[in-house]
């Protein structure tokens, strides 16, 4: 069995928070939430790692920082 570490949920809640309040939209940033945390999972499923952070975790941290930072976001 896989021990996760703990997260600090006030920062997660702030997070998610904060991609609700600059959302214009927020069933939109929900399924895009979704969407990303699906993806994720299958990408990490495809690698055969075993992951400390849930998928919908992770995409919540990610999609905060691209928020906020912006210049972490390449060009595709």
């Amino acid at each position: 069995m896989i021990k996760r570490p703990t997260f600090d949920s006030t920062q997660l809640t702030r997070r998610a928070e904060e991609l609700i309040a600059a959302a214009s939209n927020r069933y939109r940033i929900t399924v895009q939430v979704a969407n990303r945390a699906k993806r994720r999972r299958y990408e990490d499923f495809d690698n055969d790692e075993t992951q400390m952070m849930k998928p919908v975790m992770r995409a919540i941290f990610e999609m905060s920082d691209e928020m906020t930072q912006p210049e972490i976001i390449g060009d595709i």
